[in-house]
């Protein structure tokens, strides 16, 4: 019986010159085209990408123009390295491995104050399938920059599946905002959107020992919510959610409420559901132009917070990896949909419109 890891050493062969690549050309357009296979050079890696998920940030940025085309998205990816630059000693062809395409300097003010994602170099993307640095997943193959080769990438174990391994980037994601939420044990916990991320934060408060419910106006996430821990999940659409949670708070609110959807009236609603000196995190609110509105009073007089998280930290990495690696979280059932390269647009299409059946989507390059 051969292992994953067997398996896919079998298929590992050396890069060609030419590629295929879902290529972003401008607002609501991604076409697959054939171009170069990125070179390496030394301290670098060119890895074979298996399998890549889609974030809401690609669908952001791809539908309303937020980056400058031609790019290759695509930041949530695991794959078999082809080639190792001079230098590289982590690594060898045939490693089956899973990427982060942004690592901090470690030096700076913002690193400094755990505030990684505020780096320059943070922001400054390690990985590429060429055109401008911008993560890549959306091709055959993609070259890792120096910094990632030696903090970014991990080796997979010879049981965890490629399709699992593209969850460790949002699973950091994930538990950073949870963290930064302070959600302690015995709180309760409403997270309003239950989407990809929004199930894995619901999934991570409840291992943080909170009591967590969450809202969903797609019934089939509702009760996958609950299937992954959710004490109860209701239709917003149905209900007033803030009734709802005072009802089951002693008439206080939410102590914490994590807003995983980016509907700009929601803010409001998320500070009427939270108690007062309670928090509220945007986590899907990273638009450029996106303007919020909401009562004064919720902070100056009652006392809430607003957070903001955005992206991974790398004091979490290892953290985030175990969670995966181990399934302490059922990251496979949440995969509703495996789409080839060839058909990335209908994909994309499907993760901006999501249907009843529809949760995490991934690209599979065979």
């Amino acid at each position: 019986m051969h292992t994953v890891a067997q398996v896919d050493s079998q298929q590992t062969a050396r890069a060609p010159k030419r590629m295929r690549a879902g290529v972003y050309r401008g607002e609501s357009r991604v076409v697959v085209e054939e171009v170069p296979v990125p070179e390496i050079g030394p301290g670098e890696i060119l890895f074979r990408v298996a399998a890549c998920g889609i974030c809401g940030t690609d669908i952001k940025k791809i539908q309303h123009g937020f980056v400058k085309p031609p790019q290759i998205l695509g930041h949530e990816l695991a794959g078999t390295v082809v080639e190792v630059g001079a230098g590289v000693t982590k690594f060898k062809t045939g490693d089956r491995v899973v990427s982060f395409h942004h690592i901090p300097c470690g030096n700076c003010f913002y690193c400094q104050h755990k505030l990684f994602s505020q780096c320059s170099g943070y922001k400054k993307t390690g990985l590429t399938a060429g055109f401008d640095p911008s993560g890549g997943g959306f091709a055959q193959y993609v070259r890792a920059m120096p910094w990632i080769v030696e903090r970014g990438m991990l080796a997979l174990p010879p049981d965890v599946s490629f399709d699992e391994a593209t969850f460790v980037e949002p699973v950091n994601t994930s538990l950073k905002a949870v963290r930064k939420a302070r959600v302690a044990p015995g709180e309760t916990v409403l997270v309003i959107g239950q989407g990809p991320i929004g199930m894995l934060v619901g999934m991570i408060a409840t291992l943080e020992g909170a009591r967590v419910y969450t809202s969903d106006p797609l019934e089939l996430r509702r009760a996958a919510s609950v299937r992954f821990g959710a004490v109860e999940s209701f239709d917003p659409r149905a209900i007033n959610l803030s009734g709802e949670m005072r009802g089951r708070t002693g008439g206080r609110g939410a102590d914490a409420v994590i807003l995983a959807a980016p509907n700009p009236p929601l803010v409001a609603e998320a500070l009427a559901i939270s108690r007062p000196g309670g928090r509220v995190l945007l986590f899907a609110h990273n638009d450029p132009v996106l303007q919020l509105q909401f009562p004064a009073a919720a902070i100056g007089v009652e006392e809430r917070e607003i957070l903001g998280s955005y992206s991974a930290s790398v004091d979490d990495q290892a953290e985030s990896a175990a969670l995966v690696f181990e399934r302490r979280l059922p990251v496979r059932d949440t995969v509703s949909h495996r789409f080839p390269l060839e058909r990335i647009a209908e994909a994309l299409d499907l993760a901006a419109h999501p249907k009843g059946d529809t949760l995490k989507i991934l690209i599979i390059h065979e």
